[in-house]
């Protein structure tokens, strides 16, 4: 990615400090336990370690720790029974979930030859989580449970582990990076509408206001000859252009692309929301037109680039690229009621990590309800399980999110350089379609492959944001 964050997760182990003079084998068999448990959190993520709690000074401690960390998230490992005093300091000070990882050592009892050590210390699938929850609902903390086993491996619990993983780097990006708003929305769309202050004090995101004359000026001081022919490649190497490509074809447009990155890096931007509504005459033309693309390379690298200056959208694209790799700009198209298809896409910048095939860009002399003509993009977006991500607000300013799953088939679709997806949705096209604007997402949503509800619902408990699944 252009701009890159880490999520930072705090990590500490809880035991019942009585137990370790009585059974001092347990000491080492603890260490080994924790030590394989973080071992278990990926590379991606950095740990805060809070080590192994077994008194209410060492919680405070870890708490400590990671409060002056920021976590993202926390993940205590129960290892034996505990009371809810080795966990409440560490955590009661933090706006994150708490995670509480009960896997057990072995899958299952040796009956006749199991001693009290034994037992604490390899088989206790915690009773402790029920007074760990009951004190957290207390606390006001938000919480999950993972339960599972150790030996032979069980892939359910790591893949929680993981999930949750990237679901708390959606939050590290949100916090270290900021989002550009570019003029401003399309007039009279209200659903897009948004308050700058109170989408930072409720989800972390700060919004920096560009005007148009400064992008028109970007590319100005660029003359590295070598990097926009690098660019001008790369560009190639990413799209069949109509009428055939050329690196002087698109040499202007890798010089506005390596100018856009650069950009992006000083200003530390994951997030943008655009919209030009000016005579796209002179440089304001020039860039209007090859816009679409160069966002779209953008994208490729990790920057969610929204049409139509959509905040909520670009927020969504965002969330999805993080946790599933791609976040593609969508909105209903049409209904195909012969076959009970939805037909799902848009027009504008897009994810060639959603596209099954090279994408294409070509030339159009009129956007249909926008200024001026230029390059559209289409992308190909891959046949399979689809998750949809919207982003809405309420009258008191909360947002919400709203998710559904579907699967893309093949099919005809539209030939006029919009990307397009068949989705066939479990309940139908005219409920979905019910179902999903009753929830009031807004008009545009963010698509990626492959099935994320339940990491989407993470990311909700992370931001204490609701989440409405249609289907």
């Amino acid at each position: 990615m252009l701009v890159n964050t880490k999520a930072r997760i705090g990590v500490f182990s809880i035991a019942l400090g009585a137990y370790l003079p009585q059974f001092p084998s347990l000491k080492a068999e603890f260490e080994a336990q924790y030590d394989a448990f973080r071992r278990r959190l990926p590379e991606t993520v950095e740990l805060v370690d809070g080590g192994i709690v077994t008194t209410k000074e060492l919680a405070q401690a870890a708490g400590d720790k990671f409060r002056s960390a920021d976590v993202d998230l926390v993940m205590l490992q129960l290892l034996t029974y505990a009371t809810s005093y080795n966990m409440l300091p560490a955590v009661r000070d933090l706006d994150v979930p708490v995670v509480l990882v009960n896997v057990q050592k072995k899958r299952s009892p040796d009956y006749e030859n199991t001693d009290t050590a034994t037992w604490l210390g390899e088989l206790y699938a915690c009773g402790a989580v029920g007074e760990m929850v009951a004190d957290l609902e207390r606390a006001g903390k938000r919480h999950a449970v993972i339960t599972g086993v150790v030996e032979g491996g069980d892939p359910k619990v790591q893949e929680e582990i993981d999930s949750w993983c990237r679901a708390a780097q959606v939050r590290r990006r949100f916090r270290d990076t900021n989002l550009a708003q570019i003029g401003r929305p399309y007039p009279g769309m209200m659903d897009l509408y948004i308050d700058e202050t109170n989408l930072y004090h409720r989800m972390f995101l700060y919004t920096k206001q560009f005007d148009w004359e400064k992008m028109w000026a970007i590319a100005d001081e660029i003359r590295d000859e070598a990097a926009i022919h690098e660019k001008a490649q790369e560009i190639l190497d990413t799209f069949d252009i109509e009428g055939g490509g050329t690196i002087e074809k698109v040499w202007e447009m890798a010089k506005y692309v390596v100018a856009f990155e650069q950009w992006v890096k000083d200003e530390q931007i994951a997030f943008i929301a655009s919209h030009y509504d000016g005579f796209a005459q002179g440089k304001a033309g020039i860039l209007d037109s090859m816009l679409i693309p160069a966002f779209s390379m953008l994208i490729k690298q990790g920057v969610a680039c929204a049409v139509e200056g959509d905040i909520k959208v670009a927020m969504a694209m965002s969330i999805l690229k993080t946790i599933a790799g791609m976040g593609q700009l969508s909105e209903m198209y049409s209904i195909d009621f012969e076959e009970d298809i939805c037909i799902i896409g848009h027009s504008g910048s897009g994810d060639a990590d959603i596209s099954a095939k090279k994408p294409t860009m070509k030339m159009v002399p009129v956007f249909h309800g926008k200024t001026g003509g230029g390059y559209l993009t289409q992308f190909y977006p891959h046949l399979g399980p689809v998750t949809y991500l919207g982003i809405t607000q309420d009258r008191n300013g909360n947002f919400k999110f709203v998710a559904a799953e579907g699967v893309n088939e093949p099919g005809p679709i539209f030939r006029f350089g919009d990307t397009n997806m068949r989705t066939r949705f479990s309940c139908g096209a005219r409920e979905f379609c019910n179902r999903w604007s009753e929830a009031g997402p807004t008009h545009h949503m963010a698509a990626a492959a492959g099935r994320h509800i339940d990491t989407i619902l993470k990311v909700g408990k992370i931001f204490n944001v609701s989440v409405d699944v249609i289907t």
